[in-house]
């Protein structure tokens, strides 16, 4: 059997992951809205 006690999982390296997910998501969001700006000022 595992050795791991029922409700105790190390998510350490979930948790990181989901972090960078989140980062990752934030700058793609604030890079399009700067694109999105910058092509109104520019092509309207």
């Amino acid at each position: 059997m595992s050795d791991e006690a029922r409700g105790h999982m190390d998510i350490s390296a979930q948790r990181q992951m989901w972090r960078s997910f989140v980062k990752l998501t934030n700058v793609s969001v604030v890079g399009i809205v700067i694109l999105l700006v910058l092509m109104a000022i520019f092509l309207l």
